[in-house]
């Protein structure tokens, strides 16, 4: 991991499913992550990658969720 970046892999540990839900994201991420915003940036092709519907339901592979995130995620000093 390089400096400033973000490991976020343990999150994947805690999750009970390979996919975690749009509507749950912000459960996943303790809040960090609204969808609303995330259904705002998979509508500017800026979201996770992999994201599958089932119904009206989105949800994204938590692996990839999480590769996402890191890479908008940064340390703060």
């Amino acid at each position: 991991m390089s400096k400033g970046s973000v490991n976020l892999s343990e999150m994947v540990n805690n999750w009970p499913s390979p996919f975690v839900a749009r509507g749950e994201v912000s459960r996943f991420t303790g809040g960090i992550i609204n969808p609303k915003t995330l259904a705002n940036l998979d509508s500017r092709g800026e979201g996770p990658a992999g994201r599958i519907r089932v119904g009206r339901k989105i949800a994204y592979p938590v692996q990839a969720f999480i590769e996402w995130l890191e890479k908008r995620a940064t340390v703060v000093a």
